[in-house]
């Protein structure tokens, strides 16, 4: 008994030691290899909060190596937040679509008929993120948008890889669409959506169901910030923001691995994209160029980039972040035609500022009617935010009343 209680004090206290070491070397090399962007004003909200990640990624490692906790186990602590004040305005269940589990959100308001529905796929990387983390953006949808709103309870990788979360939020699509009426939804007016990697499998789904003749339509897509590909990861705004928190580019490349439950491997060749083929670049240049990105977001003196000789070991390790369910810009036009009406935010300090540009002009140049809106001071994230007082960003606000000004008119 008494050897235990040695053995506990003293874990403690080593656990306080390195804690209180790992804060102070998290900040300064935040502060050394991280690049706030040019222009951007609340720069110190962007760095604490790439600190506090940075922190709970590096603590979360250090439990692991002690077989307390997964090494994610305290980013996705952090990524859930503070829970919300309960909301008198919303009916809120938590369901099993399927085997999936979700939690549905409709409004109280009297209505004459069905509602209108939304298939809410939260952000995260793949990574962390959950319907708890995502509360605030669900209740504030579904209340100002008197929507019917399902948020989606996917899984996560590593422990879960590629491609069981598109699996699961399809299946949760599937359910839905079926039986909307039995949730008080018009199956007509179903709207998928989400940020980030969020937008990701919102559209990745959507491609999914153009084939499926026994469902209705999707109604829209509303992609916010999304990642759309892994081919070329030198577009200008992967230039311009490769060091800029709170998503860098090496954090992407290594995201890739984790995604796919692969220890990362070729980081700084795959950062000049080495895994991709010539073959394949030639194919979807089309598609996927700095040539097609508008000059206004070109940064006029930046160098071309350097480029690193093709690797047949990394895209044999990468090869399935380059098919369509992992990149869904690769998609053949046949299914991009068939996409629903779509609403696009991009951001300007975020590196998957291109992936959006490129997607709305496929969009376009293939009949999808595409509402667009660039947020200027906005970077990536910063959806998470949203109401804690203090805390948003300045293009928060704006960049949400975009979105629901566009669900309210369809």
């Amino acid at each position: 008994m008494a050897l235990a209680k040695v053995l506990m004090v003293l874990s403690w206290y080593i656990f306080t030691c390195i804690s209180s070491l790992m804060f102070p070397w998290t900040v300064y090399y935040a502060i050394t290899r991280t690049d706030l962007p040019p222009g951007f004003k609340q720069r110190v909200i962007l760095q604490a909060m790439d600190i506090v990640r940075d922190c709970a990624f590096g603590l979360g490692k250090f439990l692991e190596k002690l077989g307390i906790c997964h090494k994610l186990a305290l980013v996705r602590l952090t990524f859930d937040g503070i829970p919300p004040l309960q909301n008198s305005n919303l009916l809120i269940m938590d369901l099993i679509f399927d085997d999936v589990p979700v939690r549905v959100y409709w409004p109280k308001t009297p209505v004459a008929g069905q509602k209108r529905g939304m298939l809410y796929l939260h952000g995260g990387a793949g990574l962390v993120g959950s319907i708890r983390g995502y509360e605030r953006i669900c209740r504030n949808i579904a209340q100002r948008s008197d929507s019917v709103v399902v948020s989606v309870g996917y899984r996560l990788a590593p422990e879960h890889p590629h491609p069981i979360k598109l699996r699961d939020c399809l299946t949760a699509a599937i359910h839905f669409l079926k039986h909307a009426k039995d949730y008080g939804v018009d199956p007509n007016r179903i709207i998928i959506g989400g940020d980030s990697c969020g937008g990701t499998y919102s559209t990745a789904v959507a491609q999914e169901l153009v084939s499926r003749a026994d469902l209705p339509r999707l109604r829209a897509q509303i992609l916010i910030y999304p990642f759309l590909q892994a081919l070329d990861i030198n577009l200008p705004s992967y230039q311009q923001y490769h060091s800029s928190p709170i998503l860098t580019k090496k954090l992407l490349v290594i995201f890739y691995f984790m995604n796919l439950a692969l220890k990362p491997r070729g980081v700084n060749a795959i950062m000049k994209n080495a895994h991709v083929p010539e073959a394949m670049r030639v194919k979807y240049s089309k598609w996927i160029n700095a040539d097609l990105i508008p000059a206004e977001f070109k940064v006029k003196t930046s160098e071309p980039p350097v480029l690193a000789s093709f690797s047949e070991v990394l895209y044999e390790v990468c090869k399935a972040a380059l098919e369509t369910r992992f990149s869904p810009l690769l998609a053949d036009d046949e299914v991009i035609r068939q996409l629903p009406e779509t609403f696009l935010l991009t951001c300007e300090y975020d590196i998957l500022r291109d992936d959006g540009l490129l997607y709305k002009k496929r969009l376009e140049d293939n009949g999808v009617p595409v509402t667009w809106y660039h947020a200027r001071d906005g970077v990536h994230g910063m959806l998470l935010l949203l109401n804690y007082p203090f805390l948003e960003f300045q293009n928060l606000k704006d960049s949400l009343n975009q979105v629901l000004h566009f669900l309210e008119g369809l």
